[in-house]
């Protein structure tokens, strides 16, 4: 088996963890002020990391999150995400739409730190 288990930084790790939660129903496993696992099911979907803490050299110095990342959520209940991120007041880049691509219903919204996420059913 092999499958990714994304860090991102982020400015504020329990602010963003319960963005993270209220938005996809997950789960923080870890809590604290510098590192938190999310998961959904026991599966970890994302991870939090401080900004500059634990010197990794790529989150050494915050420049511009999520340049070249874009987070893909794929879930079964897209139209209460959305309405969750409604609530969260998050900044929709684009209403539920049809991707042809893809060929699913998909939303596009950044978090509290700038990160391009497309939530697709």
């Amino acid at each position: 088996m092999i499958r990714t288990e994304p860090i991102i930084a982020v400015d504020n790790v329990p602010k963003s963890s319960q963005f993270y939660q209220k938005l996809l129903g997950c789960t923080g496993q870890h809590g604290g002020e510098t590192f938190e696992i999310l998961t959904d099911n026991g599966t970890v979907i994302l991870c939090l990391h401080k900004w500059g803490e634990h010197d990794h050299p790529t989150m050494r110095d915050q420049i511009q999150a999520g340049n070249g990342l874009i987070l893909f959520f794929r879930v079964d209940n897209l139209q209460q995400i959305f309405e969750n991120a409604t609530l969260l007041n998050a900044v929709i880049e684009k209403d539920i739409h049809y991707n042809e691509n893809s060929l699913k219903d998909q939303f596009i919204l950044r978090d509290p730190d700038n990160y391009y996420l497309i939530v697709s059913a």
